[in-house]
């Protein structure tokens, strides 16, 4: 007999939100959207026309939505992350599974908050850890539980976010600011790569946590000689510099148009001149780099120790040319090392024995098709996320990847005591 598909209202129809709310639209079978809840009316109108929805079934925050009883099975949760418990708990309470954005709070005592609600309440909550999902890394936690290469002794990774990136979301953007967005750079970029790492050593708790980082470079002290407040109004300068808004935004106008276009939302085809007057005007984005009020760290490195004497380090480098994600595993046995964008890691081995010093074996995913949109879609995983919470909600045998809410709080306890570890400049024990 065939299943009924799993319901889901979106709450927060941002970008991410819809994301995943698309596997709808790939899957019918396996996920209906039946409801949205968004205090933008030009949202909940694109949603109700993407899923054709019913006019009662919109709603323009989450406590209305939990108001008028459970109708769905589950709520995909795509609001901002200092919005995360205001919407969460209501929801829960009125007897919602959920699938919620990462970071799921914004500090150690939001989330303990909602983890003993989900308790209370006996709700499934999965975290959107999406690049557990990425074949890049699934494949290379699969090698690791597999005993590869043994008892993993140290996990490097590094992210480098490139400078358009860091641009339009760290500086200019939304996430620019702590006290807007309530999350450090640290746990709004990389809550990614922290439970990489917690997932890369399950089973064994952090111990203590050291961190450094700041502001060194967008900046006011480093804005070239000659450079103006806004781009388009009064930069002479503008033409030669990397961080043109004009280059980033009107010559490539779909690579940030979620982030950047907000404001002309309600046109149905903004023009460039639209966009141009935008950028002139009030948009945030046509701001200079060097002028602005960001006050998130531009680069910050992480160090952890484990229970069981493993050591890990995470490098978060932001203006960089490429963006890419890297890890290194080193093993009792052996060592994973590759690059997400790469598509490919190689395993060693020693191999004095045989008269080499080690054996090296590529696994290029490209070339099995196991890879797909490294450079969009999270590597692949943004799809087999949602696959996989429908699986979870139903009861089904979860996929290796999934993360519950209690698997996603050592990497979130990490990043909150690392934050405070940095400003601090001490090492913070775990309790």
């Amino acid at each position: 007999m065939a299943k009924e598909p799993i319901t889901a209202v979106v709450v927060g129809a941002g970008h991410r939100a819809l994301a995943y709310a698309a596997y709808a639209k790939a899957a019918p079978e396996e996920l209906r959207i039946v409801g949205c809840a968004d205090p933008i009316e030009l949202r909940r109108k694109q949603v109700q026309e993407l899923y054709g929805l019913p006019d009662d079934r919109l709603y323009e925050t989450a406590e209305e939505l939990a108001a008028v009883g459970r109708f769905a099975d589950t709520v995909i949760n795509g609001t901002m992350d200092h919005q995360h418990i205001e919407t969460s708990v209501p929801l829960l309470e009125a007897g919602y599974h959920l699938l919620l954005e990462k970071p799921f709070a914004t500090s150690e005592s939001e989330m303990w908050q909602l983890v003993e609600t989900a308790r209370r309440c006996d709700r499934k909550v999965m975290i959107c850890h999406v690049l557990r999902y990425a074949p890049f890394y699934a494949a290379i936690r699969q090698k690791v539980l597999e005993g590869e290469i043994g008892q993993v002794m140290n996990v490097q990774t590094i992210e480098h976010v490139s400078y358009h990136h860091m641009a339009t979301c760290f500086v200019r953007g939304k996430w620019s600011r702590k006290d807007d967005c309530h999350s450090s750079m640290l746990m709004a970029k990389c809550c990614h790569d922290l439970d990489l790492i917690m997932w890369m050593k399950s089973g064994v708790a952090p111990k203590a946590v050291s961190s450094f980082g700041g502001q060194i470079y967008f900046c006011p002290e480093r804005a070239p000689e000659g450079a103006g407040t806004r781009c388009l109004v009064d930069c002479p300068i503008e033409g030669a510099c990397d961080y043109s808004a004009r280059k980033m935004y009107i010559d490539h106008p779909h690579r940030w148009a979620a982030y950047v276009w907000f404001e002309l939302e309600h046109l149905t085809e903004p023009t460039i001149e639209d966009k141009i007057a935008s950028l002139k005007g009030g948009n945030p984005h046509g701001r200079c780099v060097w002028g602005c009020d960001n006050d998130v760290v531009d680069h910050q490195t992480v160090c952890i120790e484990f229970e069981d004497g493993c050591t890990a380090s995470h490098n978060l480098v932001g203006g960089t040319a490429r963006p890419s994600r890297a890890i290194h595993l080193i093993g009792t046995h052996g060592e994973i090392q590759g690059v997400m964008e790469d598509s490919t890691f190689v395993i060693r081995h020693i191999a004095t024995r045989s008269g080499h010093e080690y054996t090296e074996n590529e696994l290029d995913l490209s070339i099995s098709g196991d890879m797909h949109g490294a450079f969009g879609g999270h590597g692949g995983g943004d799809g087999r996320l949602a696959a996989d919470f429908v699986n979870f909600v139903r009861g089904s045998a979860p996929s290796i990847s999934c993360t519950t809410i209690e698997d996603s709080v050592h990497g979130h306890l990490v990043g909150f005591l690392a934050d405070k570890a940095r400003e601090e400049r001490r090492v913070v024990e775990i309790e």
